[in-house]
C-alpha cells in the first residue's frame, strides 16, 4: 500500500513536471508545439473562440512570463537591499493580475480557471484581446497595440503615449508576433495533421 501511494506521487510529480516545464526553446512557435502539441490545441481552440492569432497569443506570453508558469514580478526593495512587497499582484503564464482575473472567470463562468494552467491563460488572452478591440477598437492583428491595452489596462490606454518604457516593450510584442507567426507558417499543417491526444 505505501509503495503504491509512493509510485503514485512519483507519476503525478513526473506529469505536473513535463506538463508545466519551461518549453527548451521559448522563441520558436515551431519549437514549442512540437515541445507541447496540446499546448497548440488550446492555442488553436482559443484562435476560433475569441478570433486572437495564435502568434499573438504566445508573444504575450513570451514578453509576460517567458512561459514560466510560476512567474511572479520581482520584490521591491527597501534601501536597495531588504526584500519588500511585489509591485502587483501579477502571476503565472498571462501574469494577469488577480482582479482582472476574478473578472474573467465571472464573464466567462470558468470558475475553475487557474492562472498556473496554459490552457486557462491562452483564453483569458483571448477574452482580454477580444475586450480591448470591443471596448478600444483593436484590431487582434495589431499586436503593437493589443499589448499596450494588455500591459497598460483599458482605461489607462489612452495615456500609454506618456510611458516610454511600455511602448519599448510593445515594439518587442510586435516584432516577436511577427516571427511567431512567420515560424508557424511552416509547421501548422503538420500541427493540423496531428491528432493524436493524451487526454
Amino acid at each position: 500500500m505505501i509503495l503504491n501511494k509512493k509510485l503514485l506521487f512519483i507519476f503525478l510529480f513526473f506529469l505536473i513536471s513535463a506538463c508545466s516545464s519551461i518549453p527548451k526553446n521559448t522563441a520558436d512557435g515551431c519549437a514549442i508545439f512540437s515541445e507541447r502539441y496540446l499546448w497548440y490545441k488550446y492555442a488553436k481552440k482559443t484562435e476560433k473562440k475569441w478570433g486572437t492569432p495564435i502568434y499573438l497569443q504566445l508573444a504575450i506570453i513570451k514578453m509576460e512570463s517567458d512561459f514560466d508558469w510560476l512567474a511572479k514580478p520581482k520584490r521591491q526593495k527597501i534601501f536597495k537591499v531588504i526584500p519588500y512587497k511585489r509591485p502587483s499582484s501579477s502571476f503565472g503564464y498571462s501574469q494577469a493580475v488577480k482582479g482582472t482575473w476574478k473578472q474573467y472567470k465571472e464573464e466567462t463562468g470558468n470558475k475553475l480557471a487557474t492562472r498556473t494552467r496554459f490552457k486557462d491563460s491562452v483564453d483569458f488572452i483571448g477574452w482580454y484581446t477580444n475586450k480591448s478591440e470591443k471596448i478600444l477598437k483593436i484590431s487582434k492583428n495589431d499586436a503593437f497595440r493589443q499589448y499596450l491595452a494588455y500591459h497598460e489596462g483599458w482605461g489607462n490606454y489612452k495615456n500609454y503615449k506618456n510611458n516610454q518604457k511600455v511602448i519599448i516593450l510593445a515594439k518587442k510584442v510586435s516584432n516577436q508576433a511577427n516571427k511567431y507567426r512567420s515560424q508557424l507558417k511552416k509547421c501548422q499543417k503538420k500541427l493540423n495533421k496531428n491528432k493524436y491526444v493524451i487526454f
